[in-house]
């Protein structure tokens, strides 16, 4: 496990959604970041169509779950 170092006021956003989410401060921050880079990937979809996405793949890693879902760009 990593440190990453994020400014005060973006804590403060993940200590809010936590809450609002029922998710621990760390669970809402790998949500936000699995979402972040999916919709970086994957511009065209929305992000109803990332969430349905994240909740069918059930992946432990960023690299699984992308091998999941293009696994013709994503080779391993």
């Amino acid at each position: 496990m990593g440190i990453v170092k994020i400014s005060d006021d973006l804590h403060d956003d993940l200590r809010e959604a936590s809450k609002v989410m029922a998710r621990s401060i760390n669970a809402q921050a790998e949500f936000w970041i699995r979402v972040g880079m999916l919709a970086e990937l994957h511009p065209q979809l929305s992000y109803q169509q990332l969430c349905r996405k994240l909740l069918k793949n059930k992946s432990s890693t960023l690299q699984d779950l992308l091998n999941e879902l293009d696994p013709s760009e994503n080779p391993g």
